[in-house]
């Protein structure tokens, strides 16, 4: 029971203006209920997804339509980015769908926090081996640069997941 309580807690301290959903009154409880979150899309963490997203789609993109010179190299930059793109879409809709409310058997800043580093790491390692294979291919050193920045990005999702993380196993009963 503390558990889903800590979830909500974290969401609410990730990103929703300070006392948006802090009233007792019908107001407060208004803007907390339903099933779409129409906070979500300004706070921080959501612009970080789309970012991460919108990159790593780019990526994707200027890998798929430049000429190969490795195709097992490429492929696997490929795949790592979609998979990438794939769970944090699938993050950042159950965010935004409050599904995170439905499903509490599921750890959700643990299981992003996982996710990000997992896949970070994977992405800095495609990364590497595209840009190693590029020779000098406008396509795949653009989709490289993508990859890296992409890498970026979600080692700042990782030290953001651990930061929310860490705050809301603190803030805990003890």
């Amino acid at each position: 029971m503390s558990h889903a309580a800590g979830l909500v807690r974290t969401t609410c301290s990730s990103g929703s203006a300070p006392g948006a959903g802090a009233g007792a009154g019908p107001l407060g409880a208004s803007s907390s209920e339903g099933l779409l979150d129409p906070v979500y899309p300004r706070t921080h963490a959501a612009m970080l997804k789309v970012a991460q997203m919108a990159t790593l789609l780019i990526a994707f993109i200027c890998v798929r339509s430049s000429l190969w010179t490795s195709y097992s190299a490429y492929s696997y930059f490929e795949v790592v980015t979609i998979c990438n793109l794939i769970m944090i879409l699938a993050f950042y809709l159950v965010h935004l769908f409050r599904l995170y409310r439905v499903l509490t058997c599921i750890s959700w800043p643990l299981s992003e926090l996982l996710h990000y580093l997992i896949g970070t790491l994977l992405l800095l390692i495609a990364s590497i081996v595209a840009a190693s294979n590029s020779y000098s291919l406008s396509g795949l050193v653009a989709g490289a640069v993508f990859g890296f920045l992409a890498t970026f990005l979600c080692l700042a999702s990782v030290w953001l997941s651990y930061k929310i993380s860490c705050v809301t196993q603190s803030t805990g009963p003890c």
